[in-house]
């Protein structure tokens, strides 16, 4: 056995508060180090958990930096925390670095089952769930025409996060690489207060959000390519 600490990804709520885990809670009062990527959010779960521990801060802009200070902590024998402003830690927010430092230095990582908000938005889709494809958010500028293009003939559901100012440019990109009539979920503000969850296909949601302008948090789910699909059942069938 390594007398090595131990680096732990927390999966914290994406809304309410009341998804926490108890397992979560009590990693949390137990850690030596807890990072987070906005300690301005993270202060207020803790307050609202009754934890009063400082946060060490650890967002996309030092944790390049940050990396080999945090892999010696945890081999000091430090038990660390890492949570993100909401979710799973390293999906589609900081994590990946450490976990990838920590894995080449030989120090246990362990991940919490928890909230993440790809998993509900997809479920709740009323599209297919057996396979699908997450490509959280797509490149803002450079590569994001290349990447719908190299999309339009996916067969699997695609999960995208998406800003409220972009989507419904997001909604007529997905219109002319994927066509007006493939089907689509727009998921807002899940499990809070003003959840809203709208099915459609993608014209149809592009023209409802040109006149409801969203708000909040955005995942977007997007059926397959279809006629891609029958054609590879006919193949099968060929054979």
């Amino acid at each position: 056995m390594s007398n090595f600490g131990k680096l732990i990804l927390v999966s914290t709520p994406i809304g309410n508060l009341g998804d926490i885990t108890f397992r979560a809670v009590s990693v949390l009062k137990e850690a030596d180090i807890i990072l987070a990527e906005d300690t301005r959010i993270s202060s207020r779960l803790l307050h609202h958990l009754e934890i009063d521990k400082k946060l060490w801060v650890h967002h996309k802009f030092n944790e390049h930096k940050a990396v080999g200070s945090l892999v010696s902590k945890i081999q000091e024998g430090n038990k660390v925390a890492l949570i993100s402003d909401a979710g799973t830690p390293g999906i589609s927010d900081p994590g990946f670095l450490l976990v990838r430092a920590c894995i080449e230095n030989g120090v246990e990582v362990e991940c919490l089952p928890g909230p993440t908000a790809l998993i509900p938005a997809l479920a709740v889709s009323g599209l297919p769930t057996d396979k699908f494809v997450f490509e959280g958010f797509l490149p803002q500028k450079k590569g994001r025409q290349k990447r719908l293009t190299q999309l339009a003939g996916e067969t699997r559901t695609m999960v995208f996060y998406e800003s409220p100012f972009r989507l419904v440019k997001a909604l007529s990109q997905f219109s002319e690489h994927f066509g007006n009539e493939r089907r689509c979920c727009v998921c807002r503000e899940l499990s809070k207060l003003f959840e809203e969850i709208k099915r459609g296909t993608v014209e149809e949601l592009q023209q409802y959000y040109t006149t409801n302008q969203p708000k909040g948090e955005i995942v977007i789910v997007v059926e397959g390519n279809q006629e891609e699909v029958k054609k590879g059942s006919k193949y099968a069938e060929d054979e």
